[in-house]
C-alpha cells in the first residue's frame, strides 16, 4: 500500500491507520489473550515437566505411575503449542495499530510495556515456529540445538508475558467486564462472534488433525500429523533406526553380551541373549511416548530391571544407569530412578507383540519402563550398571 506523495507522517501511525477494523476493540483483544495466555500456560508447564524428567533438578521427583501420565502431558504441550498458532495470528491482527505505534520515551509505564511485548512477541514466534520443525523433524533448518534453545525462549517468553499481563490486567478487567454493544456495520462483514468463532475453529481443526499421532481412533483424520502411531516396523513408529545409530554390526553379532554390573562394581555378570530368555519373563502394556508429541501403545515381554538389580547386588533404592551399543547422538543412555527401577512394570524388553524385536526398534534388547519420554527408554542396550542407594 502506498502513501500520498509527500505524506511526512510517521510510518508507524500510516501503517496503524491502513489497517482498520471496528473489531479491534479491548474487548476483543482482551478474550484473546486470555485464550493465548492459557495456551502458553499450559505450554509453560508441560514443557518444563518433559525437561525436568529429562535433566531432573535435585529436588525433582517424577513417578512410575500412572503410567500414561507424560503421555498425556507431552500430548498437550504439543497440542496447545499447535493452537496457540492460530490464537496468536488473531492476536497480533487484533493489536497491530497499537503494535506499530512507538510511544514517547518520557512515558516509561508504556515503554516498559511495549518492550516487554517486543520480547513476548519474538520470544512466542520463535517457540511456535520451531516447536513445529521439532515435531516435523526438520532440524536442518535450525543451526542450533532445539532442546536449549527451545526450553530458554521460553523463560523469555514467560517472564515477558507475566510483565504483560501485570502492565494490561487492569485494561483486561474493565474490558470483559464491559457491557457488550454491537459495532457499527457489523452486520454488513465478519462479527466479533464471528472472528472469535472462526479462530476457534481454526484451533479445533489444527487439533483434529494433529491429535490422530497420540490419540490412536483420530489417526485417520489426522491429515497435517507427522507422525501415524500405526505405521512402522510391528505397528510401532521409529526416530532413529539401527543404520542410523550405527549399531547393526554390534547389535546381530552372536557374541552380544549384556553386562550386569553391581554397586560399586562389587558383582559383574555377563549375560547372551539366550541367557535372558532363559529368565522369567513378564509382559506388560505400556506406551511409547516422544518428546515429539506422538506415542502408541504396545505390548512388551522380557525381564524385570528389578529382578536384574537384585541379581547384580542392588536393592530397591537403587538407581540405575542404562547404556547402549549408539556411541553417537545425546542419548545413548540413560538414567532410570529409584520409581521407575523397582517398578515391575519396567523390563528389559526382548519381544514387542509377542514376537523378537525389529532391529530398529532395539533389538537384541532394550528399556522400557512406565511414565517416561521415548527418548529415555534406551535401545540396544549393552551395559546396565546399578548404582548405590544414596
Amino acid at each position: 500500500m502506498t502513501s500520498p506523495a509527500g505524506d511526512r507522517r510517521p510510518l508507524s501511525v500510516r501503517l496503524s491507520r491502513a489497517f482498520t477494523s471496528r473489531l479491534r476493540t479491548p474487548r476483543l483483544t482482551s478474550q484473546l489473550g486470555v485464550a493465548l495466555g492459557a495456551a502458553f500456560g499450559i505450554c509453560f508447564v508441560t514443557g518444563y515437566l518433559s525437561h525436568a524428567i529429562q535433566h531432573p533438578p535435585w529436588w525433582f521427583a517424577w513417578p512410575s505411575r500412572p503410567v500414561s501420565l507424560y503421555r498425556v502431558t507431552q500430548g498437550l504441550h504439543v497440542a496447545t503449542g499447535l493452537v496457540a498458532i492460530p490464537l496468536l495470528a488473531a492476536k497480533l491482527w487484533a493489536v497491530f495499530p497499537r503494535l506499530v505505534k512507538w510511544p514517547s520515551v518520557r512515558d516509561v509505564r508504556a515503554l516498559v510495556e511495549r518492550l516487554s511485548l517486543l520480547v513476548l512477541v519474538a520470544a512466542a514466534t520463535f517457540q511456535l515456529v520451531t516447536g513445529v520443525l521439532n515435531i516435523a523433524r526438520w532440524y536442518r533448518a535450525m543451526g542450533f540445538f532445539f532442546t536449549t534453545a527451545h526450553y530458554w525462549t521460553a523463560w523469555l517468553a514467560v517472564g515477558a508475558l507475566l510483565v504483560h499481563v501485570g502492565v494490561k490486567l487492569p485494561l483486561t478487567r474493565r474490558a470483559l467486564k464491559a457491557r457488550v454493544r454491537p459495532v457499527r456495520g457489523e452486520q454488513h462483514g465478519l462479527t466479533r462472534r464471528g472472528l472469535l468463532a472462526t479462530v476457534a475453529g481454526a484451533a479445533g481443526v489444527v487439533t483434529v488433525a494433529t491429535a490422530g499421532q497420540t490419540v490412536r481412533p483420530l489417526a485417520g483424520l489426522s491429515l497435517l500429523a507427522p507422525r501415524d502411531p500405526r505405521v512402522g516396523p510391528q505397528g510401532l513408529p521409529v526416530n532413529r533406526s539401527a543404520v542410523r545409530a550405527g549399531v547393526v554390526r554390534a547389535a546381530t553379532d552372536p557374541a552380544f553380551r549384556l553386562e550386569l554390573v553391581g554397586p560399586s562394581g562389587t558383582r559383574t555378570l555377563s549375560l547372551s541373549l539366550a541367557d535372558l530368555g532363559a529368565l522369567p519373563q513378564h509382559t506388560v502394556d505400556l506406551p511409547i511416548t516422544c518428546v515429539e508429541g506422538w506415542s502408541a501403545g504396545a505390548r512388551w515381554t522380557g525381564v524385570r530391571l528389578r529382578d536384574l538389580v537384585a541379581a547384580a547386588g542392588g536393592d530397591e533404592h537403587a538407581s540405575v544407569r542404562v547404556l547402549s551399543l549408539q556411541r553417537r547422538g545425546r542419548y545413548g543412555s540413560s538414567t532410570v530412578a529409584p520409581p521407575h527401577a523397582r517398578d515391575p512394570l519396567t523390563l528389559i524388553a526382548l519381544k514387542l507383540h509377542g514376537e523378537p524385536l525389529h532391529l530398529d526398534h532395539g533389538f537384541p534388547c532394550r528399556l522400557i519402563a512406565p511414565n517416561r519420554p521415548g527418548v529415555l527408554q534406551t535401545k540396544w542396550v549393552r551395559r546396565i550398571v546399578v548404582e548405590r542407594a544414596s
